[in-house]
């Protein structure tokens, strides 16, 4: 199934598509897609209440504005280097482990937000990018039984600064953690839709450029694995998120010379079964 979570009239709508392809209104039903939601197994109660009710929910007609698909995750796990043609590109070994590092959820908005181009930033760049999301408390898994684990996926856009990333010392989250960073959503789409994650076709275009046109194919590491891996040094709650890294093309990467966003530019990205996003890119505003 896919749900999603949306702005209506100043609060907290909630919805989801029918198997008609139709929006249908489900607030009131739940309080919100939140941890709680995921720990009480929200996703298999959905699937089984919306047999019984979806004729009494009202179908959204009219465009809306989305919010971040899912609320208040306890945390933003990143991998890094993941794909192996973004790895040559970034002119950096393939990694023996997987690179983690966090993102903070102070940067989560949605999906067609704005991206704000931090504070002296010169090099604010793209990463399309499939997350997991984690549907119960995880911890030790099995890779086995990691996806026991996952409740779904949804599309994420990594947007990183590279010049905080990569020039400023220290860990990643600096270029990574900028408001309107992670851009999550439309839909959380249940695994139970995706026939195959490590199957999905996935683009982001700048201006009507196509930037990275890949498939989630090209993971070095792939999900199960990441969940039990990452689970042997933290705990997952439920609602949380793993972003299992991004393919090649990004603006660093571009020859001759990197290419880099700046006020105005569109950017159009996309996931096979999970949605598309569009962001503008806008000066942060003193």
């Amino acid at each position: 199934m896919k749900i999603f979570r949306y702005d209506k009239s100043g609060s907290v709508g909630l919805g989801m598509i029918d198997q008609h392809g139709k929006r249908i209104d489900i607030s009131g039903y739940y309080n919100d897609f939140n941890r709680n939601f995921f720990e009480l197994g929200g996703i298999a109660h959905l699937s089984e209440w919306i047999i019984l009710h979806a004729n009494e929910c009202e179908e959204i007609k009219d465009e809306i504005n989305y919010l971040p698909c899912i609320a208040d995750p306890s945390k933003i796990i990143c991998v890094g280097l993941n794909y192996a043609k973004h790895a040559k590109e970034s002119n950096m070994e393939i990694p023996k482990e997987p690179v983690l590092f966090f993102k903070s959820t102070s940067a989560i908005c949605g999906p067609n937000d704005p991206v704000i181009i931090p504070k002296n930033s010169h090099k604010t760049d793209w990463e399309v990018e499939l997350a997991v999301i984690i549907g119960k408390k995880t911890s030790y898994v099995s890779e086995a039984e990691a996806m026991n684990h996952v409740a779904g996926f949804c599309l994420h856009n990594d947007y990183s600064e590279r010049a905080f990333q990569l020039e400023r010392g220290g860990q990643w989250v600096k270029g990574k953690s900028c408001d309107h960073f992670a851009p999550l959503g439309p839909y959380l789409v249940s695994k139970d839709e995706v026939k195959d994650p490590h199957q999905l076709h996935m683009w982001l275009d700048v201006n009507g450029k196509r930037m990275q046109d890949s498939n989630t194919s090209d993971l070095i590491y792939k999900i199960p694995f990441l969940v039990h891996y990452i689970s042997q040094f933290m705990t997952l709650l439920p609602g949380d998120i793993i972003s299992t890294g991004t393919p090649e093309g990004v603006g660093m990467g571009q020859k001759p010379a990197p290419v880099y966003l700046k006020p105005g530019d569109k950017i159009h990205l996309g996931i096979e079964g999970l949605g598309e996003q569009f962001q503008t890119a806008i000066a942060h505003a003193d």
